[in-house]
């Protein structure tokens, strides 16, 4: 019984998230000249990019990155987010030895 609401939960969780996810990828508009994206779009951008490009090659509109944008601070973001989301933070993490 409880494997069965997990489950549902998890699914409309991730239906929810297939709505919700393409209205916050670069290109959609929300971000322009006189309202640019700063850092935490960049965040965001960085962590969606592999769906963007996806979603990219059916709509000629959505891009992986955010053309207007603040500048440094979106490319940091962007950057963080990328290395991050694909583990490049857990490189950086020591390995924990295994007792014998």
């Amino acid at each position: 019984m409880t494997e069965k609401r997990l489950l549902r939960g998890l699914a409309l969780l991730l239906m929810v998230s297939l709505v919700m996810l393409p209205g916050c990828i670069p290109g959609d508009g929300s971000c322009s000249v006189n309202r640019p994206a700063g850092f935490f779009w960049g965040i965001w951008h960085g962590w969606v990019a592999p769906i963007s490009l996806i979603i990219g090659l059916f709509n000629k509109n959505i891009r992986v990155y955010e053309a207007a944008n603040s500048g440094w601070w979106y490319d940091f973001g962007f950057y963080m987010a990328i290395i991050s989301g694909f583990g490049g933070l857990s490189l950086c993490r020591r390995k924990k030895k295994s007792d014998r």
